[in-house]
């Protein structure tokens, strides 16, 4: 049995129709659905339970649950904004470490995520090499909670029987219940059918003009070619990012979906609010060195591509699921 946690979520249920297409359907589904609308997630989907995600650590370690051979542990509040740190920390970095305890401890696959937010302002570059790890400072509660989790991986010497995945700013289908956390791409489509326009924040450093902010934007079905990988590579371990390695501006993304739906471009540059401007970033890119020369064979799609993709066959004319 796979377990994925946050299965209903964006990546984990992403990660979910993944297997299926594999062939895989023995799938225990850890997530907690509350009055939120991602259970659409798992419409469609094949899987032989679902359980909350509290009853899930109880059963866990009572041995009450079926042989598991891997944890996919997507699960996790990612929210960039959220202010109750104790939840943060309960929520990402504790459940991480007992999830990672059992696994090792029972010989299971184990592998959690990450995020490109540990690297906070990114004055010390994107590297995933360990020896930089301790050294970053988070801008915000969201990304020191998933640094807990790598820095007690690494000082537990566990990265050589784990595997952590810094995710960078991932999109596509199954994100529709995020809210504020959605992509720029699923909310730019809205915006373009609302009022004609993509709104864009404004640049507050003379270095970067108004949209030239750059990011690592990488593509869902990306990410869980490269999950797939990882889950049948049970030599490879350690913690990796996976971005495209390739940073591009946010007009960049904005172009994409104008020409995604055959529009010309209208860009409105926006302020960005006072409670986010000391902790935004200006740029993300991710170093992929690691990731490649451990064999990783996926080939990252380009911006273009992966946003028409998104929009022709899953935003538009209507949302569509994975």
């Amino acid at each position: 049995m796979i377990v994925v946690t946050g299965g209903a979520g964006f990546i984990g249920s992403a990660m979910v129709a993944k297997l299926n297409e594999k062939g895989e359907s023995d799938i225990l589904i850890v997530d907690e659905l509350s009055t939120s609308s991602k259970w659409k997630n798992l419409v469609g989907k094949r899987f032989t339970d679902y359980i909350h995600k509290d009853n899930f650590i109880e059963m866990l370690l009572n041995d009450r649950l079926p042989k598991i051979d891997a944890i996919i542990h997507m699960g996790a509040n990612s929210s960039t904004t959220e202010k109750d740190v104790d939840h943060l920390m309960e929520n990402n970095y504790r459940y991480t470490k007992i999830l990672a305890e059992w696994a090792v401890r029972k010989k299971a696959r184990f592998i959690y995520a990450s995020s490109g937010a540990t690297y906070g302002d990114g004055s010390l570059g994107f590297s995933d090499d360990d020896a930089v790890s301790p050294k970053l400072i988070p801008m915000n509660a969201y990304g020191y909670s998933k640094q807990m989790a790598d820095l007690w991986v690494l000082q537990n010497d566990l990265q050589n029987k784990t595997v952590g995945i810094k995710f960078f700013n991932v999109f596509g289908p199954n994100e529709y219940h995020k809210g504020d956390m959605k992509s720029l791409v699923c909310k730019a489509y809205t915006q373009i059918q609302e009022i004609g326009k993509i709104r864009l924040f404004k640049s507050y450093k003379p270095e970067y003009k108004h949209g030239e902010q750059v990011r690592d934007f990488v593509y869902v079905k990306d990410c869980t070619e490269v999950l797939w990988w990882f889950l049948n590579s049970p030599k490879v371990n350690g913690i990796f990012n996976l971005g495209t390695g390739k940073a591009r501006t946010w007009n960049d993304l904005a172009k994409a979906v104008f020409s995604a739906l055959d529009l010309a471009p209208n860009i409105e540059y926006t302020e960005m609010p006072e409670e986010i401007r000391n902790a935004y970033q200006y740029h993300t890119e991710a170093t992929i060195n690691k990731l490649q020369k451990a064999g990783c064979p996926v080939q990252f799609r380009s911006l273009e591509d992966s946003v028409k993709d998104y929009v022709q066959k899953y935003l538009h004319p209507s949302v569509n699921y994975l």
